[in-house]
């Protein structure tokens, strides 16, 4: 509560720092700014515009118009509104329509209008960056306000930017050379081929690429813009591995984030940051080079938040992965030979499979889905967070089926010899697993 009431600055200063400097440095036109931070009137908007925003993000308010009571109980699983918990007889009971928040965004889009009116400016555009229109109080409310000066939050900018809107100048929009990206360059080709010889889905796995695509840090995202066509074209219709794609080096960040059902992406490398971030059904496969002699789950081969936010899918990683692995994971099934600290956290569905040892911290939050962990010095309930979750050591037949099917899996994706090793001893290896779930 502390942090909440002294923590922090508002975005009144923050937004005009922002808005100034980058007319300063001729790059305001290049971007739209966005503010928000208890935003909860027109009144507050058409501040808001003045100080330089064009967009403008709502949380709280549109929270309650749905029902919430801001009891601050969401981190716990059990809001009687069925607004923050993933407690099926709880969210039963959530009051709100999309109708709702429809209903309150339009009065707050009327009272705008009204205070534009009265202004005497007709659009969004005109207000932006009017700080003439704004004027400091001649009396505070007490005496320590006035001690402070507020003079350059309204200092008056040159409004030239507003000619030079990106919208309409191409010439001043930023360049991403996406056009020279993997995906637009070889991927979403190679793809349009295929569409083009076969209008139906594929019936069995596609290699779009026939040779391996060689990848540095600098190719980020690989992989997603294929998938959101693939997924525009088919939809939730194809099978596993419909269309492979299969790459070595050392993949930039976001490799195969997003990915639909039907794509497969293997990588015979390494990869940064954000591995299978919202994954949505793909299958994802990152693993050693043969030339490689390190011990795989004590070397890092993924960076950190891996599979953060998936939702569906498939992941094998012959190696450690980074901190913060499988946050928010919430119906992916991933297998990995180690990851770092923060590892599952506010866990709420899925499966995660870890052969290997964990950071501090494991399982934070975690409300629901099912981790496996080999635990092989019985040092995992130390750096566990105990919170919301419970440790058994495995014992039903169900869930060693599963985890031997798993690594199965693992070692048939992967060639993973800490797989081969545990199932060619799994008398010395069983009773060393963990089953962890939401209590």
């Amino acid at each position: 509560m502390n942090s909440i009431h002294h923590a922090g600055l508002p975005w009144e200063l923050g937004l005009a720092e922002a808005h100034q400097t980058l007319i300063q440095n001729g790059l305001r036109s290049r971007v739209r700014l966005e503010t928000d931070g208890k935003l909860m009137s027109g009144r507050d908007v058409a501040i808001a515009c003045i100080l330089g925003a064009q967009e403008f993000g709502f949380a709280t308010a549109p929270l309650i118009a749905m029902g919430c009571k801001m009891l601050r109980v969401c981190n716990l699983d059990t809001c009687p509104f069925g607004v923050a918990t993933q407690n099926e007889s709880l969210r039963k009971k959530f009051p709100g329509k999309p109708e709702y928040v429809e209903n309150f965004m339009i009065y707050i889009a009327q009272e705008l209008r009204e205070y534009m009116a009265k202004l005497g400016v007709h659009s969004i555009e005109e207000l932006c960056g009017r700080t003439d229109l704004l004027k400091i109080k001649g009396k505070q409310s007490f005496g320590r306000a006035s001690l402070v000066d507020v003079s350059r939050i309204l200092f008056k900018t040159d409004d030239s930017w507003k000619k030079k809107d990106s919208s309409i100048q191409k010439d001043d929009v930023f360049d991403f050379k996406l056009d020279t990206s993997i995906d637009e360059k070889i991927l979403l080709s190679a793809f349009d081929k295929y569409v083009s010889k076969s209008s139906s889905a594929p019936f069995k796995s596609i290699e779009l690429v026939k040779e391996p695509i060689h990848l540095k840090c600098v190719n980020r995202s690989v992989g997603t813009i294929l998938g959101s066509e693939i997924q525009k074209k088919y939809g939730n219709i194809l099978s596993e591995n419909a269309f492979e794609v299969n790459f070595t080096g050392g993949a930039g960040q976001s490799f195969g984030a997003f990915i639909p059902k039907g794509l497969t992406l293997r990588l015979c490398g390494d990869a940064n940051d954000g591995v299978g971030k919202g994954l949505s059904g793909g299958k994802i496969v990152v693993k050693c080079p043969k030339s490689f002699k390190g011990k795989t789950d004590e070397n890092i081969i993924v960076g950190n938040v891996a599979l953060f936010g998936a939702t569906s899918g498939s992941t094998y990683i012959n190696g450690i992965a980074g901190e913060r692995f499988c946050v928010r994971n919430s119906g992916a099934t991933v297998v990995v030979e180690g990851c770092g600290d923060h590892g599952l956290e506010y866990m709420t569905g899925g499966i995660a499979l870890i052969l290997g040892k964990t950071g501090k911290n494991i399982a934070a939050g975690m409300s629901g889905g099912t981790a496996y962990i080999l635990d092989e010095n019985h040092t995992l309930y130390n750096r566990l967070n105990q919170e919301m979750v419970k440790m058994v050591t495995v014992t039903e037949e169900g869930d060693i089926n599963l985890i031997q099917q798993l690594i199965e899996r693992h070692i048939e994706e992967t060639d993973s010899q800490k797989g081969k090793e545990i199932l060619a001893h799994w008398s010395d290896y069983e009773n060393h697993f963990k089953k962890i779930t939401g209590k």
